[in-house]
């Protein structure tokens, strides 16, 4: 088990009430940011202090692993300059009845602050710039103290999801919803030809001219060796949703993968080093991976990467693979 600090300021009461957290994955500029990366650390049975308003106003048990999911549409206008696809994860919360301040007990709480990525300042105030940060357990259990027994029996609760969670993700069709949504985007650019709208929309589906370029570079299957091409798949490595047009036609972003291959790429339960080692995500369920014809208990080579693959591999390993400890 581990413990989080939530700021909600903005999204409280949409995600409370959905029964879940969801960040933008990068910046608006781009960069990375490490409160949003901490979202894909969450695992089944870790426990988030929700603060809002300067108090601690509800506790939740994380009952999912992350995964990549589509901005939710109550959010409205809130975060216009948020990425539309970012991370989830489901959480069952509790509103409290103590909702303790913690500027009020800085004299408790100010000697076990985390050095890095505290959610408090030295002074009380909380620390606007993070989203999601992990706190150490001394930290949590003073917390938990000063808000009361209410808190302490949901901790003691949190202890039984991880067993009983689906190590299996369960992901719904938003993704699907999402890109089709994009697709009719493509479809009514008329700044674009026709033939090239055409090729566009296809590449979403791992056929047509991308196909045809990833062909090119790629002979089989990397992980089942199937090479006849009507049982193969062009995968994107940055995937069709987050990639430019040119990107989306781009024979070096892609792999010639089976369908169960593909699906499992794309949706960051494996991904590769650029050395060709086959990264199997801690939240893959290993007894269906193996099913699918992927050995889970050795190390796998699949082979070298140009230079153009290993670009989107790096995009694919920082955005798309799901990567929470157990």
């Amino acid at each position: 088990m581990r413990y989080w600090w939530v700021n909600q300021n903005q999204t409280y009461r949409h995600e409370i009430a959905g029964g879940y957290l969801w960040s933008p994955k990068r910046n608006a500029n781009g960069a990375r940011n490490p409160f949003y990366e901490s979202m894909r650390e969450v695992s089944p049975g870790d426990v988030i202090f929700s603060f809002v308003d300067t108090r601690i106003a509800a506790i939740g048990i994380a009952t999912s692993y992350c995964w990549e999911c589509p901005k939710p549409a109550e959010f409205g206008s809130t975060g216009e300059y948020w990425e539309n696809v970012g991370w989830r994860v489901t959480v069952s919360f509790t509103t409290l009845l103590n909702r303790v301040r913690p500027k009020d007990h800085m004299e408790v709480l100010r000697s076990v602050l985390p050095e890095r990525y505290s959610p408090l300042q030295t002074n009380g105030n909380g620390n606007q710039a993070l989203y999601l940060t992990e706190v150490p357990q001394d930290f949590a259990q003073v917390l938990a103290g000063l808000i009361g027994p209410e808190v302490q029996v949901l901790i003691t609760k949190s202890a039984d999801v991880a067993p009983q969670a689906n190590r299996e993700m369960i992901l719904g069709d938003d993704l699907d919803v999402w890109e089709r949504r994009l697709e009719e985007q493509v479809q009514s650019d008329t700044s674009v030809r026709e033939t090239d709208r055409e090729a566009i929309v296809r590449a979403r589906c791992g056929q047509g001219i991308f196909k045809q370029r990833v062909s090119q570079i790629e002979r089989r299957c990397r992980i089942t060796g199937v090479e006849n091409p009507t049982h193969l798949i062009a995968s994107h490595c940055k995937p069709w949703r987050d990639s430019s047009n040119e990107e989306r036609l781009n024979g070096e972003n892609g792999l010639l993968l089976t369908p169960s291959i593909d699906h499992l790429f794309d949706r960051g339960f494996i991904g590769f080093e650029n050395s060709g080692e086959l990264i199997v995500s801690p939240v893959a369920h290993r007894p269906s991976l193996q099913r699918m014809g992927i050995e889970t208990e050795r190390l796998i080579k699949v082979g070298s990467f140009t230079e153009g693959q290993k670009h989107f591999l790096e995009f694919h390993r920082n955005s798309v693979l799901l990567r929470a400890s157990r």
